[in-house]
Protein backbone atom coordinates (compact mmCIF):
# COMPACT_ATOMS: atom_id res chain seq x y z
CA UNK A 1 0.00 0.00 0.00
CA UNK A 2 1.17 3.53 -0.47
CA UNK A 3 -0.17 6.52 1.67
CA UNK A 4 0.42 10.34 0.77
CA UNK A 5 -0.96 13.28 2.62
CA UNK A 6 -1.35 16.63 0.88
CA UNK A 7 1.71 15.29 -1.55
CA UNK A 8 3.88 13.93 1.53
CA UNK A 9 4.52 10.04 1.08
CA UNK A 10 3.96 8.52 4.22
CA UNK A 11 3.63 4.95 3.37
CA UNK A 12 5.35 3.80 0.29
CA UNK A 13 4.91 0.63 -1.27
CA UNK A 14 4.75 -0.97 1.76
CA UNK A 15 3.22 -4.69 1.70
CA UNK A 16 3.11 -7.51 4.72
CA UNK A 17 1.36 -10.46 4.89
CA UNK A 18 -0.63 -11.84 8.59
CA UNK A 19 -0.83 -15.55 8.32
CA UNK A 20 -3.91 -16.92 10.05
CA UNK A 21 -2.58 -18.19 13.93
CA UNK A 22 0.40 -15.99 13.81
CA UNK A 23 2.01 -13.35 16.16
CA UNK A 24 3.74 -10.56 13.38
CA UNK A 25 5.51 -7.70 14.99
CA UNK A 26 5.29 -4.18 13.36
CA UNK A 27 8.92 -2.71 14.50
CA UNK A 28 10.77 1.18 13.72
CA UNK A 29 11.42 3.81 14.57
CA UNK A 30 9.37 6.84 15.57
CA UNK A 31 8.17 8.87 12.16
CA UNK A 32 8.48 5.47 10.43
CA UNK A 33 4.44 5.19 8.93
CA UNK A 34 3.89 2.23 11.44
CA UNK A 35 0.68 3.92 12.89
CA UNK A 36 -0.41 5.25 9.26
CA UNK A 37 -0.28 1.63 8.43
CA UNK A 38 -1.92 0.39 11.50
CA UNK A 39 -4.45 3.02 10.47
CA UNK A 40 -4.94 1.71 6.91
CA UNK A 41 -5.51 -2.30 8.24
CA UNK A 42 -7.97 -1.05 10.72
CA UNK A 43 -10.18 1.54 8.22
CA UNK A 44 -9.70 4.35 9.75
CA UNK A 45 -7.79 5.70 6.47
CA UNK A 46 -7.99 4.30 2.97
CA UNK A 47 -5.04 3.47 0.95
CA UNK A 48 -3.88 6.23 -1.97
CA UNK A 49 -2.94 3.08 -3.78
CA UNK A 50 -3.00 -0.80 -2.89
CA UNK A 51 -4.92 -2.78 -1.28
CA UNK A 52 -6.10 -5.44 2.27
CA UNK A 53 -7.26 -8.48 1.74
CA UNK A 54 -8.65 -11.21 4.51
CA UNK A 55 -8.71 -14.14 2.82
CA UNK A 56 -9.08 -13.14 -0.63
CA UNK A 57 -11.11 -10.57 -0.43
CA UNK A 58 -10.67 -7.23 -0.65
CA UNK A 59 -11.83 -4.70 2.46
CA UNK A 60 -10.12 -1.43 1.32
CA UNK A 61 -12.98 0.29 1.54
CA UNK A 62 -14.46 -0.57 4.07
CA UNK A 63 -14.84 1.00 7.05
CA UNK A 64 -13.48 -0.30 10.50
CA UNK A 65 -17.16 -1.24 12.07
CA UNK A 66 -17.19 -2.96 8.58
CA UNK A 67 -14.50 -4.66 9.46
CA UNK A 68 -15.52 -6.25 12.51
CA UNK A 69 -17.96 -7.96 10.44
CA UNK A 70 -14.87 -9.70 8.59
CA UNK A 71 -13.35 -10.41 11.66
CA UNK A 72 -10.99 -7.31 11.74
CA UNK A 73 -10.52 -5.90 14.99
CA UNK A 74 -8.46 -3.45 17.03
CA UNK A 75 -7.07 -1.49 20.14
CA UNK A 76 -5.20 1.90 20.48
CA UNK A 77 -2.06 2.78 21.83
CA UNK A 78 -4.04 5.66 24.58
CA UNK A 79 -7.15 3.77 25.39
CA UNK A 80 -10.30 5.84 26.26
CA UNK A 81 -12.60 4.38 27.83
CA UNK A 82 -16.02 5.99 28.93
CA UNK A 83 -14.98 6.77 32.01
CA UNK A 84 -18.18 7.16 34.17
CA UNK A 85 -19.59 3.77 32.54
CA UNK A 86 -18.80 1.17 34.63
CA UNK A 87 -15.92 -1.71 33.45
CA UNK A 88 -18.76 -4.26 32.72
CA UNK A 89 -21.30 -1.51 30.89
CA UNK A 90 -17.74 -0.44 28.94
CA UNK A 91 -17.12 -4.31 27.85
CA UNK A 92 -21.05 -4.55 26.50
CA UNK A 93 -20.09 -1.56 24.24
CA UNK A 94 -18.43 -4.09 22.29
CA UNK A 95 -21.31 -6.61 21.51
CA UNK A 96 -22.12 -6.82 18.08
CA UNK A 97 -25.48 -6.78 16.09
CA UNK A 98 -27.46 -6.32 19.21
CA UNK A 99 -31.30 -6.41 18.01
CA UNK A 100 -31.97 -4.19 20.74
CA UNK A 101 -29.88 -2.13 19.04
CA UNK A 102 -33.26 -0.99 16.30
CA UNK A 103 -35.77 1.02 17.97
CA UNK A 104 -38.80 -0.89 16.68
CA UNK A 105 -37.45 -3.80 17.42
CA UNK A 106 -37.67 -3.56 21.19
CA UNK A 107 -41.27 -3.71 21.27
CA UNK A 108 -41.67 -5.72 18.79
CA UNK A 109 -39.21 -8.24 19.49
CA UNK A 110 -38.68 -8.10 23.44
CA UNK A 111 -38.49 -11.77 24.28
CA UNK A 112 -35.43 -11.70 21.50
CA UNK A 113 -34.01 -8.71 22.24
CA UNK A 114 -33.90 -9.82 26.12
CA UNK A 115 -32.43 -12.96 25.60
CA UNK A 116 -29.52 -11.20 23.21
CA UNK A 117 -28.44 -9.15 25.87
CA UNK A 118 -28.69 -11.84 28.53
CA UNK A 119 -26.20 -13.59 26.49
CA UNK A 120 -23.96 -10.49 25.80
CA UNK A 121 -24.15 -10.12 30.17
CA UNK A 122 -22.55 -13.49 30.48
CA UNK A 123 -20.01 -13.36 27.56
CA UNK A 124 -19.10 -9.54 29.23
CA UNK A 125 -18.57 -11.28 32.39
CA UNK A 126 -16.71 -14.49 30.68
CA UNK A 127 -14.26 -11.61 28.86
CA UNK A 128 -13.43 -9.66 32.44
CA UNK A 129 -12.47 -12.75 34.22
CA UNK A 130 -10.23 -13.80 30.96
CA UNK A 131 -8.74 -9.98 31.37
CA UNK A 132 -8.21 -10.26 35.19
CA UNK A 133 -10.90 -7.55 35.92
CA UNK A 134 -13.80 -9.06 36.85
CA UNK A 135 -13.67 -7.66 40.70
CA UNK A 136 -13.65 -4.29 39.31
CA UNK A 137 -16.66 -5.06 37.16
CA UNK A 138 -19.16 -2.45 38.84
CA UNK A 139 -16.35 0.21 39.60
CA UNK A 140 -16.21 3.33 36.62
CA UNK A 141 -13.68 2.93 34.17
CA UNK A 142 -12.05 6.48 35.33
CA UNK A 143 -10.43 4.36 37.93
CA UNK A 144 -8.73 1.97 35.88
CA UNK A 145 -5.02 2.32 35.91
CA UNK A 146 -2.97 2.61 32.31
CA UNK A 147 -2.46 -0.91 31.95
CA UNK A 148 -5.86 -2.11 33.35
CA UNK A 149 -7.54 -0.07 30.27
CA UNK A 150 -5.61 -1.81 27.90
CA UNK A 151 -7.25 -5.22 29.15
CA UNK A 152 -10.40 -3.65 29.30
CA UNK A 153 -9.56 -2.48 25.92
CA UNK A 154 -8.64 -6.03 24.66
CA UNK A 155 -11.80 -7.61 26.62
CA UNK A 156 -14.53 -5.04 24.69
CA UNK A 157 -13.07 -6.07 21.52
CA UNK A 158 -12.81 -9.93 22.01
CA UNK A 159 -16.82 -9.12 22.51
CA UNK A 160 -17.00 -8.99 18.67
CA UNK A 161 -15.16 -12.51 18.25
CA UNK A 162 -12.43 -10.85 15.56
CA UNK A 163 -10.21 -13.73 13.81
CA UNK A 164 -7.49 -10.90 13.42
CA UNK A 165 -6.36 -8.39 16.34
CA UNK A 166 -4.47 -5.03 15.30
CA UNK A 167 -2.45 -3.99 18.68
CA UNK A 168 -1.34 -0.83 19.17
CA UNK A 169 1.88 -0.42 21.36
CA UNK A 170 0.15 -2.99 24.43
CA UNK A 171 3.24 -2.18 26.29
CA UNK A 172 3.31 1.61 26.28
CA UNK A 173 2.65 2.93 29.67
CA UNK A 174 1.96 -0.33 31.50
CA UNK A 175 4.27 -1.06 34.55
CA UNK A 176 5.52 -4.45 34.18
CA UNK A 177 3.37 -6.63 36.42
CA UNK A 178 0.43 -6.08 34.21
CA UNK A 179 2.83 -6.28 31.19
CA UNK A 180 3.26 -10.06 31.98
CA UNK A 181 -0.60 -10.29 32.31
CA UNK A 182 -1.08 -9.12 28.80
CA UNK A 183 1.35 -10.83 27.65
CA UNK A 184 -0.09 -13.88 28.61
CA UNK A 185 -3.49 -13.12 27.67
CA UNK A 186 -2.06 -12.44 23.92
CA UNK A 187 -0.49 -15.62 24.06
CA UNK A 188 -3.38 -17.50 25.61
CA UNK A 189 -5.51 -15.69 22.42
CA UNK A 190 -3.20 -16.88 19.57
CA UNK A 191 -3.09 -20.45 21.54
CA UNK A 192 -7.26 -20.32 20.22
CA UNK A 193 -6.08 -19.56 16.62
CA UNK A 194 -6.34 -15.85 16.80
CA UNK A 195 -3.85 -14.02 14.36
CA UNK A 196 -2.30 -10.84 15.97
CA UNK A 197 -0.55 -8.14 14.48
CA UNK A 198 1.61 -6.02 17.19
CA UNK A 199 3.02 -2.87 16.98
CA UNK A 200 5.84 -2.38 19.82
CA UNK A 201 8.47 -0.23 20.92
CA UNK A 202 9.41 -2.80 23.57
CA UNK A 203 11.78 -5.39 21.89
CA UNK A 204 11.69 -7.99 24.44
CA UNK A 205 8.04 -7.89 24.41
CA UNK A 206 8.47 -8.20 20.52
CA UNK A 207 11.03 -11.61 20.73
CA UNK A 208 9.08 -13.02 23.37
CA UNK A 209 5.81 -13.21 21.42
CA UNK A 210 6.18 -12.23 18.03
CA UNK A 211 7.77 -15.60 15.44
CA UNK A 212 8.51 -12.93 12.89
CA UNK A 213 8.49 -9.01 12.94
CA UNK A 214 8.45 -6.70 10.22
CA UNK A 215 10.88 -3.35 10.71
CA UNK A 216 10.16 -0.36 9.05
CA UNK A 217 11.92 3.44 8.11
CA UNK A 218 10.28 6.31 6.15
CA UNK A 219 7.30 4.43 5.08
CA UNK A 220 9.17 1.48 3.21
CA UNK A 221 9.94 -2.41 4.66
CA UNK A 222 13.33 -2.24 5.56
CA UNK A 223 13.98 -5.73 7.32
CA UNK A 224 11.90 -8.91 7.57
CA UNK A 225 12.39 -12.37 10.00
CA UNK A 226 13.00 -13.53 12.90
CA UNK A 227 12.96 -11.30 16.12
CA UNK A 228 17.00 -12.16 16.60
CA UNK A 229 18.03 -11.70 13.12
CA UNK A 230 15.33 -7.98 12.75
CA UNK A 231 17.17 -6.34 16.07
CA UNK A 232 20.64 -7.50 14.52
CA UNK A 233 20.19 -6.08 11.38
CA UNK A 234 22.95 -2.71 10.83
CA UNK A 235 19.94 -1.35 8.40
CA UNK A 236 17.66 -1.53 11.42
CA UNK A 237 20.44 -0.44 14.02
CA UNK A 238 21.45 2.42 12.09
CA UNK A 239 17.10 3.53 11.40
CA UNK A 240 16.92 3.07 15.01
CA UNK A 241 20.57 4.41 16.49
CA UNK A 242 21.85 6.24 13.99
CA UNK A 243 25.09 5.50 11.66
CA UNK A 244 27.54 6.18 14.74
CA UNK A 245 25.84 3.11 16.23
Amino acid sequence: MTKHFDGLTVVSDMSLQLAKGEILGLIGPNGAGKTTMFNLLAGSLKPSSGGIFIEGQDISSQAPEQRIAHGVARTFQIPRPFSEMSVLENVLVGAQKQTGERLFSNFLRPGLVRREEKAALEKAHVMLEFVTLSRLAHEPARVLSGGQRKLLELARVLMADPQVILLDEPAAGVNPALLEVIMDRVVALNAEGKSILLIEHNMDMVSRLCSRVIAMALGKLLAEGSPADVSANPAVIEAYLGGGA
